[in-house]
């Protein structure tokens, strides 16, 4: 039987970084990776880039996260944004900040953040156990015994940072839930998030490759009856996220930026609901600016089909489409259109209704909703509350952000308070 100070299972952003740190300060500390080498993960995100945290103090990342955020507050004050952006830059990763925040590497390449993790990881003196996949954890009075595919494994401490359920050929199956769970463990139900939603609509498959740089879109529950009107208008004005950004067009749906953060309130639902998502593909306008507009452009070119009017602002295959949910046949001449027909496309311009189906899973998921709840977590040290000397970290805590950094700030954040504890 192998026997060790500290076990880190899992050698995805938190595994790396809680192993690298648990052995700086001096304990015998052994990595277990499953896959034939680490951060499978790391390698893939970000379009192979690696969106490594976003230009923002530890406030701005607790906020990000909404009210669970607060559970990050001692791990950020070890490790924020700036000391993550110091440390890759000590190891010879210099970073850079594009629009909106994302924090990159100047190379573009994920490869150069895993090999100064991996650095890092090998100065520390700790050992790694890379295609030795963990089969069975029990407790056993204060420590651990692990069994792997080879080995029997004792541990006095020991850290779970397996990761979540998204991008499962990564490696991430979910394995850690089950262990936490038979160690005492309430886990919060997995569920996709960051991933394209699908819609079956005709319409939509006919807008494929079309992208808007700026949409603002809100998601309201499934219902009969007519797609809900914005705050204000109505009582049925419930909406269970909302955010603005680029918007994608797909075959099967839709992605970009924007869908991928509300797509966690789409996977929320229960199973059979079709949730709505409303968007405004002109946020900067305001209806009645829009309205004013469109009577303007109808006075100057009423010749042209009404269609043309929205091309100074929209792509034409969408202007096509939002007339004809707006009921106004395609050959309907500019002077033609009604105050009535002007206000409906206004409505459908700017409370446009995409009836969704569901996901694409976890298998195309950047992130993993749910996980081990996190009131049974210290937040202090990540030390369990239900069992001594378990540790947890990274995505298989119930904690996920929005895109842009943050998700991989908080795996390193509480990966590196797990090494400084253990």
């Amino acid at each position: 039987m192998d026997d060790w100070d500290v076990v880190v299972v899992g050698a995805g952003p938190a595994g790396l970084m809680a192993a690298a740190r648990a052995a700086q300060r001096g304990r015998r500390t052994l990595l277990v990776e499953k896959n034939r080498k680490p951060g499978a993960k790391i390698l893939i995100s970000g379009g192979t880039r690696c969106n490594l945290t976003h230009a923002t103090d530890a406030n701005g990342i607790v906020a990000a996260f909404g009210p669970p955020g607060r559970f990050l507050h001692s791990a950020l004050s070890r490790l924020g944004p700036r000391e993550l952006v110091d440390l890759f830059g000590s190891e010879g990763v210099p970073t850079k900040v594009e629009p909106g925040g994302k924090v990159f590497p100047k190379s573009d390449k994920a490869a150069d953040v895993l090999a100064a993790l991996v650095r890092r990881l090998q100065r520390s003196g700790a050992a790694l156990a890379a295609a030795e996949p963990v089969v069975e954890i029990h407790s056993h009075g204060p420590a651990f015994r692990l069994t792997t595919a080879i080995r029997t494994l004792q541990t006095a401490k020991l850290v779970l940072a397996t990761g979540g359920q998204s991008y499962p050929g990564c490696g991430t199956t979910g394995d850690g839930y089950a262990w936490a769970a038979a160690l005492g463990h309430t886990i919060v139900p997995p569920r996709a998030a960051l991933v394209p939603l699908t819609a079956d609509a005709p319409w939509v498959k006919t807008l494929q490759g079309i992208t808007l740089a700026d949409v603002s879109v809100r998601v309201v529950p499934s219902g009969d009856g007519p797609p809900p009107l914005p705050p204000g208008r109505t009582k049925r004005t419930e909406c269970l996220a909302e955010r603005r950004g680029s918007l994608l067009f797909t075959h099967f749906g839709l992605s970009g930026p924007v869908v991928l953060d509300v797509s966690r309130a789409v996977s929320a639902e229960p199973r059979g609901h079709r949730p709505m998502l409303v968007c405004d593909f002109l946020p900067d306008l305001s209806e009645a600016r829009l309205d004013a507009l469109l009577s303007q452009a109808a006075l100057k070119s009423g010749r042209r089909q009404a269609a043309h009017l929205l091309d100074a602002w929209l792509p034409h295959r969408l202007a096509e489409t939002l007339l004809a949910e707006a009921g106004l046949p395609p050959d309907r001449r500019a002077a033609e259109l009604s105050r009535q027909d002007r206000l409906g496309l206004v409505r459908s311009i700017k409370h446009f209704p995409i009836r969704i189906t569901g996901t694409l899973g976890f298998e195309k998921a950047e992130v993993t909703a749910g996980g081990v709840a996190l009131d049974e977590v210290d937040s202090r040290t990540t030390e369990s509350k239900r069992v001594p000397n378990l540790f947890l970290a990274g995505e298989l805590l119930d904690l996920d952000g929005p895109i842009g950094g943050y998700n991989f700030q908080a795996a390193f954040s509480t990966g590196h308070l797990a090494g400084e504890s253990v």
